[in-house]
């Protein structure tokens, strides 16, 4: 059976659009245009437009531009489009038009066929639901929406549950001493509680700057309208949305001081994007660090044991392989690209617009995502779970000659090298070749070397 359409207008013209479409012909249009990658926009991004969309609503219904009954249909209808419950109405590519017009003009088309049928009267996308707007500053606003509650409900929540697991481990592991590597060379004592609480404080620090980029999003476009001049929109529109998003919400949203900055450029995203970066930098550390620490059993360091999740190898039995943190490590190199993609993005500010929103909106919205999903990931089967082979831990600190560099201050710098040297050619503890080679007691040495006071700084003479 072929599949049924109707006749649909727009300022171009008639064309076909499926009968069972709450769309109209311009998103049709966008449809046959860019039949590029079958990504559609985010969740998120749905979700953040639709909000917009109730609240340009009610804000002109206050301000008097919209009666009461069209506005209320509106609203209804597009804070349906923000639950989610017509996301399959909204098949517009991510890469469109610059300005994301298409996916604006999908909303439109889809509330204003949703309002007509609740208020009995005709709701045009354009005279209505799109009043005092223009793409040019509902998508930024959108972006900006989306990212900060996908950052207040989802990510930040994420690097909190991760660090606070990370503490417990650093708690618990507080008293267990391993060998410190620089360069993946033996180095002083540390001990995992201070290794682990130094990741803690790594994704407790990507926390602050990104709350502290959030500020710059909190700041919105609307009310710019068209170039930035506020064309068409009432002189209060902007704040009130604003207003009407915080109140929503609970995030602290305002419009913006500059309306022309706003239209024309993306910094915000940008730098929530570079925060991001520094997020995924730290991440991609901890899952490396845990997969060294992890390597073996036998061949490797094999200082701790990562849970078994699954099998590691179709040809090799018995095999287990470090699963979760490669997979995060995957999702830094993502998002570390998706960084450099936002800023080339950000860059396409030609005059009073910036023609790659609807690639910002997306590559920021998946970063957000990736780094929340991956965080507690690894927080729940990685780092909870993992064991320590403390009998290794111990016998590579028995033989680590750099513990010498405690005796610095009492037999030289040049002496301690020659121990060193020769404790590592002979495979002897330290220990026992410094004492043959000074004149420090057995007790003196084993007080000087011992690794857990190394941990906090050696002993005091």
């Amino acid at each position: 059976m072929s599949e049924q359409y109707r006749i649909e207008k727009d300022s171009m013209g008639e064309l076909r659009v499926p009968a069972e479409a709450l769309y109209g012909a311009q998103t049709q249009r966008a449809v046959e245009n860019f039949p590029i990658s079958g990504l559609r926009m985010p969740r998120a991004f749905m979700r953040a437009l639709g909000l917009i969309k109730a609240a340009a609503a009610r804000a002109n219904s206050d301000l008097g531009e919209l009666d009461e009954r069209t506005a209320t249909a509106v609203a209804q209808a597009a804070e349906a489009v923000a639950g989610g419950d017509y996301d399959a109405h909204f098949p517009v590519d991510v890469f469109q038009t610059g300005s994301g017009t298409s996916t604006n003009m999908n909303a439109n088309e889809v509330i204003a066929r949703l309002a007509s049928r609740e208020a009995g009267v005709s709701v045009h996308p354009n005279d209505h639901v799109n009043r005092g707007q223009s793409s040019n500053d509902v998508i930024p606003t959108a972006i900006h929406v989306s990212a900060a509650l996908e950052c207040r409900e989802r990510l930040l929540p994420a690097f909190a549950d991760l660090a606070e697991t990370l503490d417990a481990r650093a708690a618990e592991l507080a008293e267990v001493t391993t060998t410190g590597r620089t360069h993946l060379m033996d180095a002083m004592p540390v001990t995992l509680g201070q290794e682990i609480g130094g990741w803690a404080a790594q994704i407790r620090h990507a926390g602050a700057r990104v709350e502290s980029a959030l500020e710059r999003v909190y700041a919105l476009a609307q009310g710019g309208t068209a170039v930035g001049t506020g064309i068409n929109a009432h002189p209060e529109f902007g704040a009130r949305v604003a207003a009407l998003l915080a109140e929503r919400t609970g995030i602290a949203f305002r419009v913006s001081e500059n309306h022309f900055a706003s239209l024309s450029s993306q910094d915000a995203a940008v730098e929530l994007s570079s925060q991001l970066k520094g997020a995924a930098a730290s991440l991609m550390k901890i899952a490396n660090d845990l997969r060294w620490m992890n390597s073996g059993p036998l061949a490797g360091l094999g200082e701790i044991t990562l849970p078994a999740l699954q099998p590691g190898s179709s040809i090799m039995p018995g095999k287990v392989n470090p699963v979760i943190p490669e997979g995060v490590a995957m999702v830094a190199a993502q998002v570390i690209g998706n960084d450099l993609c936002i800023t080339l993005a950000g860059q396409s500010g030609n005059f009073q617009l910036n023609v790659m929103l609807p690639l910002i909106a997306y590559n920021l919205l998946q970063s957000i995502e990736l780094l929340a999903s991956s965080s507690r990931v690894l927080a729940q089967k990685a780092v909870r779970g993992f064991t320590v082979n403390e009998p290794r831990l111990q016998q590579a600190l028995a033989r680590n000659p750099v513990l010498v560099t405690a005796l610095n201050s009492l037999i030289g710098y040049e002496r301690g090298a020659e121990i060193a040297k020769r404790a590592y050619a002979e495979g002897r503890p330290v220990i026992a070749v410094a004492k043959e080679l000074t004149d420090l007691s057995e007790a003196e040495l084993q007080r000087l070397l011992d690794p857990q006071a190394l941990t906090r700084g050696g002993v005091r003479e």
